[in-house]
């Protein structure tokens, strides 16, 4: 099993978004909701609009909003809920 952590910077420079070529990325948008979800892979992520809580499973919930800079760990199993409308930039591996 590997380390299920989640990583988050807040509100990281606009250098290192642009290093990382984070607008780039695609965009993935998703309505106030909540469902199970699990990382098939490692996905690293932008968030542009929205807040949601991420609760791993066995974990603690935890909070994300507009200018985070999130990284979930492969094979995590959680539940997303969606408080306010998600739009954010990803890239998986």
């Amino acid at each position: 099993m590997s380390d299920q952590q989640i990583l988050v910077e807040r509100n990281p420079s606009p250098m290192k978004l642009e290093v990382l070529g984070v607008y780039d990325w695609p965009i993935w948008r998703k309505e106030a909701s909540t469902f199970p979800w699990t990382y098939q892979q490692q996905e690293t992520c932008y968030i542009l609009r929205g807040e949601f809580t991420v609760t791993p499973k066995g974990g603690e919930p935890q909070h994300f909003k507009r200018g985070d800079l999130i990284t979930f760990p492969e094979g995590m199993h959680c539940t997303w809920t969606i408080e306010k409308d998600v739009e954010k930039h990803y890239d998986l591996g």
